[in-house]
This record gives structure tokens, C-alpha cells and sequence, in this order.
């Protein structure tokens, strides 16, 4: 449900706008918002986890989460729908990672990974499937204010999923006497750095602002780095634990998905719009286009659960390519089909590209998830999953404020007083390919890094053997 707040808003984004007077950049932050938010509280939310217990984070997360979405169904104006993503992000980042910390403490060896598995195809459904099930909601009533119901529709499941949550989730036994410390400080200086980082792509001020803006997230990031070494130092619990990034395979994994998800969830994003502005499509109509996607995303996932552990890192290098290749494809059929076919065929050529750009995503995130936390102790898998997850939500964040910047500034230059919708989606989708070819190489890096410890492993076992 959580991440499916991200891709379902997409869709009803041109309803919205009508309804609210919503700009462009209101759109951005309702989107930005949300990750940055849920970004933010994911690193705090694994110690939390620990400290006081899964379960009860967890469905304190999910009662937060369910309030924010009857609030955000109920906004009267843009600036109240923000403040409730905002509210809404949180509460998602209280609840997520203690899905991965449960599946690392409960399961091992090749149970984990198919466990990974099957969180990766709820992730690549919930994230896909978001434009179809928005779609279908608002073809129901035709109203411009039926966006509403794409967030009221979290209620019912949000109770049902605390009841659930309190019958199935074991309790857990809370670490460090109960007392859960929280670092205060480290959020802010990474609030404040990520803010400012964001702040020019979202608002568009002059350049002096600008600079200004981006000068001040350079400074506050580096605040916060040197804050979060002097909290370990003194023995008291970091936001972040810089120690876990010695591990080069973790690092390497922290990277990859916080620079993927800056291009892999922006696509829904500028599609969405450009399906139904660009194109006149019912939000239905636009949903459908993109449901390939889901299809590919929901199917690989369960089938690289099961080959990880053999595989490995490969994986992840071969699903990037394939995202890649999709995104091309994608970008090839808009700028030289889109003004030459109608609709409906324009959406039957997107068909292939969008389904092996699903089917690539399948193979990245979960096996990515489940080789990185791989390096991590158990009693440290809370944090370690929230600083994993925190990578991806700030990527999603800073993606979708730089790849909707873009399309809105090439739609509106190119379009000669008119916004050239297909312009902005073809700039905008190469901003996405070269996001996901730049996630490559961490990648590549630990995929080197595999084979190197591989060999070792193996030298070692042949020494013993002929000791």
C-alpha cells in the first residue's frame, strides 16, 4: 500500500490539477513530497524498530499512514494535499523497514532469498499496477474531485492490515532495555541538505538562489556527515551508521538503489501525464498503456528470488541492461510514432519496451535488497535496511524532482506558447536511461567484487582440503 501511493497518484495527477488549480510544481512536490518524507523517517524507523519492537512500529506506521490518506482524500487546496503526503511519507517510512528487517531475522540461506522475492513482485506490482487500479478508480465517476478516492481507498485496508498485522506479526523482543534514541540533529542536517538539493528543481528561482540553495545542501551534507562520525565516536546511536559503508558490498549496494530509483520511478511519472495530455487518453486508457510493465515487474521477481543465491550479482547487472533497453525503446516509439499514429496504436507499440523495462526492474530490486543486507549482521539489519531503503526513497525524491523539471522545462520551450508534450517525455526519458546506465556501475563494481571473494573463498577451501 505504501508503495503504492507512489505510481497510484500518477494517474489521477491531470484530474487533481483541474480540481485544485494545481501547478507543475505543486504536482512535483505531491510526489517528492511524499518520498522525501518517507526517506527521512526510514533510518530512524529501523532503530525504532529494534529498540522498541517491529510490530509495534509497524502498526503504529500503518495507523499513521491511514490517517494521512483520509487527509490527504479531504485536501481543500494544494498546500493541504502536500502537508498530508507529507504525513503520509512518514508513515509509510515507519512501517517499511520492518518488512525487510523481519524477512532477514525470520528467514536464511535460500529461504531468504525467494522471501526477497516475493517482496520484490509486491514491490514491482504495487508500483506498477498503481496507474491501472488509479485508472479504474477514476473511470468509476467521471467528476474531476473522484481523485479523491484513490487515497480514501487506503482506509478499509489500512484497518484491516492493523488487525492482521497484530494477529501474525511476532512481537519481537525490544533491544537495549526498551529505550529507543533517536537522533534528532542527524534528521534535521539531512533534512535540511535534501530540502535545499530539491528546492531549485521543484520552485524554478533565479540563479543566485540557486546556487545559494545548492551551496547550503553541499554544507548541511557535510554537517551531517561529520555530526554523524562525532555521535558514533562518543558511543551514542547515529542516524546513519557510517561503519556499515566499510563494507564495500553494502556501499555498492546503497548505491545502486538510490541512483536507480531516481530513474526507475520517475517513468510512471511523465508518462502518466503525457498519456493523457499529450496524447487525450482516459486515465483508464493511460493505466493500461503502462499495466506491461506490472506484468514483467510481478513476474521476474519470484524467479530471481529463487536464483540469487546462485547467480548473484550478475543479476542485478543484467536487469539494470534490460531497463535500459526498455526505457530506449520507449523513448524510440514516442519520438517517431507519436505524432504519426493515433493513440491506441501509439499504446500497442510502447507493449514490448514497457514489458522488458518491467521484466528488467524485477531482477534488480529484490536481488539487490537480498545481496546487500547478505553482508550484514541480523542484530543490525534493521538499520542496515533502513539506510537501503532511504537510498532508494531520496533517489525516487531527487528523480522525480529532476526528471519533471526537465519535462516540464523542454514541453514548454519547445512548444512554441503550447506545452509539446512528446518533447518533455523524450528529454525526460533520457534523463531516466542515464540515471539506470549510472546505477551500472556501483554495480559492475560489486559484481567484481563478487568474483574477487569467490576466488578467495575457493583458494581457501581448496588449502583446507589439502591440508
Amino acid at each position: 500500500m505504501t508503495l503504492l501511493d507512489v505510481s497510484i497518484v500518477n494517474v489521477a495527477l491531470p484530474s487533481l490539477s483541474e480540481d485544485l488549480g494545481a501547478t507543475g510544481g505543486d504536482l512535483q512536490w505531491v510526489l517528492s513530497g511524499y518520498a522525501l518524507a518517507f526517506g527521512l523517517v526510514l533510518v530512524p524507523a529501523g532503530r525504532l524498530g529494534d529498540s522498541l519492537g517491529r510490530r509495534r512500529v509497524f502498526v503504529a506506521g500503518l495507523a499513521l499512514f491511514t490517517t494521512a490518506s483520509l487527509l490527504c482524500g479531504l485536501a481543500p487546496s494544494p498546500g493541504w494535499l502536500i502537508a498530508a503526503r507529507l504525513l503520509q511519507g512518514a508513515g509509510g517510512g515507519l512501517l517499511q523497514p520492518q518488512v525487510a528487517a523481519f524477512i532477514q531475522s525470520l528467514f536464511s540461506g535460500p529461504e531468504r532469498g525467494r522471501a526477497f522475492g516475493l517482496l520484490g513482485t509486491s514491490i514491482g506490482l504495487s508500483t506498477a499496477v498503481g496507474p491501472l487500479l488509479g485508472g479504474t478508480i477514476l473511470s468509476v465517476d467521471p467528476d474531476p474531485s473522484s481523485w479523491r478516492l484513490v487515497f480514501l481507498v487506503n482506509l478499509p485496508i489500512g484497518l484491516v492490515g492493523m488487525v492482521l498485522a497484530l494477529r501474525w506479526l511476532p512481537p519481537g523482543r525490544p533491544a537495549s532495555g526498551n529505550r529507543a534514541h533517536v537522533d534528532v540533529a542527524g534528521v534535521a542536517l539531512l533534512a535540511a541538505a535534501l530540502t535545499a538539493l530539491l528546492l531549485p528543481l521543484l520552485e524554478q528561482p533565479g540563479a543566485v538562489a540557486w546556487v545559494a540553495l545548492w551551496v547550503g545542501s553541499a554544507a548541511s551534507g557535510v554537517a551531517f556527515v561529520r555530526w554523524e562520525r562525532r555521535r558514533s565516536r562518543a558511543g551514542r546511536e547515529a542516524l546513519v551508521d557510517l561503519s556499515l559503508f566499510r563494507e564495500s558490498r553494502y556501499r555498492n549496494g546503497v548505491l545502486v538503489g538510490l541512483v536507480y530509483f531516481a530513474g526507475f520511478t520517475t517513468i510512471f511519472f511523465v508518462l502518466s501525464i503525457y498519456l493523457q495530455d499529450g496524447l487525450g487518453m482516459s486515465p483508464l486508457q493511460a493505466g493500461l498503456v503502462q499495466t506491461p510493465f506490472a506484468v514483467g515487474g510481478a513476474v521476474t521477481p519470484v524467479l530471481a528470488g529463487r536464483a540469487v543465491s546462485r547467480i548473484g550479482r550478475r543479476l542485478v547487472v543484467g536487469g539494470l541492461v534490460a531497463v535500459a533497453a526498455g526505457l530506449l525503446g520507449v523513448l524510440a516509439v514516442v519520438a517517431t510514432l507519436s505524432d504519426v499514429l493515433p493513440p491506441w496504436q501509439v499504446g500497442l507499440a510502447l507493449v514490448l519496451p514497457l514489458l522488458l523495462g518491467g521484466a528488467g526492474s524485477g531482477v534488480v530490486i529484490s536481488p539487490n535488497t537480498t545481496l546487500t543486507l547478505s553482508v550484514v549482521a541480523p542484530e543490525r539489519s534493521g538499520s542496515a535496511s533502513g539506510v537501503l531503503q532511504t537510498s532508494q526513497r531520496i533517489g525516487s525524491s531527487v528523480g522525480i524532482a529532476l526528471v519533471g523539471a526537465v519535462y516540464f522545462g523542454v514541453a514548454a520551450a519547445s512548444g512554441g506558447g503550447e506545452q509539446d508534450y512528446a518533447a518533455g517525455l523524450s528529454a525526460s526519458l533520457l534523463v531516466a536511461v542515464l540515471l539506470v546506465l549510472v546505477a551500472l556501475v556501483p554495480a559492475v563494481a560489486d559484481l567484481r567484487d563478487e568474483r574477487r571473494q569467490q576466488r578467495a573463498d575457493e583458494e581457501a577451501d581448496e588449502g583446507r582440503s589439502r591440508s
